[in-house]
């Protein structure tokens, strides 16, 4: 691949090195619980290429593979233990890569969310967020407002 129509991808240490085509096939958010171990996150945005447009550019030999019951395989860096790819049995010609592994535009806005009903209460929800004083940099969404019970309504003025 060219450096023009690529987008390229790293692991935290730098030990490995990712480059897709662009555009890439398709981007979602990922909800399922085994991407949300996988990754220790609430949800996963993953970046679909299609095999023939993925290739390990740095770093092959500092992955690890992880397939799981179903034979979907999971790669991860060994040197810092970042997950570099996905790849879904039912799929063989697709590689699915965490966004946030690539640099700059790949050419597809993630519009699917997948196994939202897996989705952990905690998550978040797009709740309004405000400044929390004194912490400059962090939004919180401010206290749990209590419910008032119909009598305490009444004696209010």
């Amino acid at each position: 691949m060219a450096a023009k129509g690529i987008a390229t991808g790293r692991c935290l240490c730098g030990k490995v090195e990712v480059q897709i085509g662009v555009p890439a096939r398709w981007a979602w958010h990922d909800h399922s619980r085994a991407s949300r171990r996988a990754h220790g996150a609430a949800y996963v945005t993953y970046v679909g290429s299609w095999r023939s447009r993925f290739r390990i550019a740095k770093g092959a030999r500092a992955m690890a593979r992880f397939v799981d019951e179903a034979g979907d395989v999971r790669a991860f860096c060994t040197g810092c233990g970042t997950p570099i790819s996905y790849e879904r049995k039912r799929s063989p010609q697709m590689v699915n890569v965490p966004r946030a592994l690539l640099d700059g535009g790949t050419g597809r806005e993630p519009l699917y969310h997948i196994a939202f009903e897996e989705s952990p209460e905690w998550a978040y929800r797009g709740e309004k967020l405000k400044p929390l004083k004194g912490y400059p940099g962090v939004l919180w969404t401010g206290p749990r407002r209590r419910r008032r019970s119909g009598i305490e309504a009444l004696f209010e003025a």
